[in-house]
């Protein structure tokens, strides 16, 4: 196995951080490899405490790293939040050889010209997404090299962020040891891998619940149109549940796992479970029925403020189905309730993948397959194969964050 073929992504979010690697074979991706860690220090999608989080990192990473023998250096993050937004630009240039071929030079100044775009100090470019090519004014293009031409355009979506947001997260992740291949918004992760050519031309809504927010992503006529960010998730249902049954958290999310139910008419009454009541040690039961009478009316409030949001952003009506993706929605009972409240078709994505085929591994596998898609092979040396496990996996040199900064968007191209 070649470093070459190796790209590792991860995904920190609210209740998991997930580092999974991918194995490039012959253009066809394997995962093989998958660490996941309890999240410590995020907070509704947000970093609340640098040094819990960079232990989750390391966590993950080496659960990662000990089911493959490898030791991984440099991976891919996600990134989301309600701090991102869109806008579309574009960039001309002229045709430089001779022949008047458009060749990877030319496109990759074209998409640097995109890049020229009037940002307020505080914000940042995250990814450009190009939308369409132009040669001589012939629209609809979508990959030009090879094509002749005098004058080369490109119609983009840049994908902007806040500086102190897509600051901190790198900072977690360089002092958990390793280093920044790039950083991907994982709407656009989880669209290469949740949706398909049609439902990105006709209008769908890409939904991710996660554990601490609810991130919303309309494609439109083939790209990424809108995204929003709500801060509720799986961790209200299970606040929900320990406030009604009362019991502790960390019992309640237990309980949601095994028994939980999104949809009254699909929950078992003889299904029963015990449970710890706080401030006693007496033990009371309840029924798969009673807990879903908790957490139907928090999920129905999750898709109607979804919908809200949907018509919002001005897609109330151009819409063609939901696609749910995100841990929240493994629930049973999620699929039928969502059809009811959204009032549209909805179906649920999952990874098809051996041992990551949950809703919950989309944006890392997402990202792996927007990676391989779109940047060609540049995880190369994402890993290095190791006999016996470092004490730390730190880099010996590392170049200063501004550098970083600096130079770590050329890896988008």
């Amino acid at each position: 196995m070649s470093s070459n073929d190796i790209i590792v992504s991860l995904d920190i979010g609210t209740s998991k951080v997930r580092a999974i690697i991918g194995e490039m074979n012959n253009g066809a991706i394997n995962i093989i490899g998958v660490g996941s860690a309890d999240s410590e220090g995020i907070r509704k999608g947000a970093i609340v405490d640098i040094d819990q989080t960079v232990q989750s990192i390391r966590n993950a990473i080496e659960h990662a790293e000990r089911m493959v023998g490898i030791q991984i250096s440099d991976v891919y993050v996600g990134i989301q939040g309600n701090h991102i937004a869109l806008q579309t630009n574009r960039g001309v240039v002229a045709v430089s050889n001779e022949d008047r071929e458009i060749g990877e030079e030319d496109i990759e100044r074209v998409l640097q010209a995109a890049k020229v775009v009037a940002l307020p100090p505080e914000r940042e470019i995250i990814n450009l997404v190009p939308k369409q090519y132009l040669v001589d004014g012939l629209e609809g293009i979508s990959d030009p090299r090879g094509m002749i031409g005098v004058r080369l355009e490109v119609e983009a979506t840049i994908v902007t962020g806040t500086k102190t947001a897509i600051h901190n997260l790198m900072r977690c992740v360089e002092k958990a040891g390793l280093r920044i291949s790039g950083v991907i918004l994982l709407s656009l992760a989880s669209g290469v891998m949740s949706l398909t050519k049609d439902e990105k031309s006709m209008g769908t809504v890409l939904v991710d619940i996660g554990a601490g927010s609810c991130t919303i992503a309309i494609y439109d006529q083939g790209g990424l149109a809108a995204t929003s960010t709500l801060p509720i998730g799986g961790e209200y249902v299970t606040n929900d549940i320990a406030y009604g049954l009362r019991t502790q958290s960390e019992q309640a999310e237990k309980i949601k796992l095994k028994y939980g139910c999104s949809n009254v008419p699909d929950a078992a009454e003889d299904v029963k479970f015990k449970v710890t009541r706080m401030g006693s040690n007496v033990e009371k039961e309840f029924s798969q029925l009673d807990l879903a009478s908790i957490i139907e009316p928090r999920m129905q409030e999750i898709f109607h403020l979804i919908r809200q949001e949907v018509r919002v952003l001005g897609y109330g009506d151009k819409v063609n189905g939901f696609v749910l993706t995100g841990g929240t929605v493994s629930m049973p009972g999620t699929l039928a309730l969502a059809q009811a409240e959204l009032e549209s078709s909805v179906r649920i994505a999952l990874p098809d993948y051996i041992g990551v085929r949950d809703p919950a591994y989309s944006s890392g596998v997402g990202m792996i397959q927007y990676v391989s898609k779109y940047m060609g092979a540049r995880g190369a040396g994402a890993v290095k194969k190791t006999a016996s496990r470092k004490a730390s996996p730190a880099p010996s040199a590392k170049p200063g964050m501004f550098e970083r900064i600096k130079s770590m968007f050329n890896e988008f191209i």
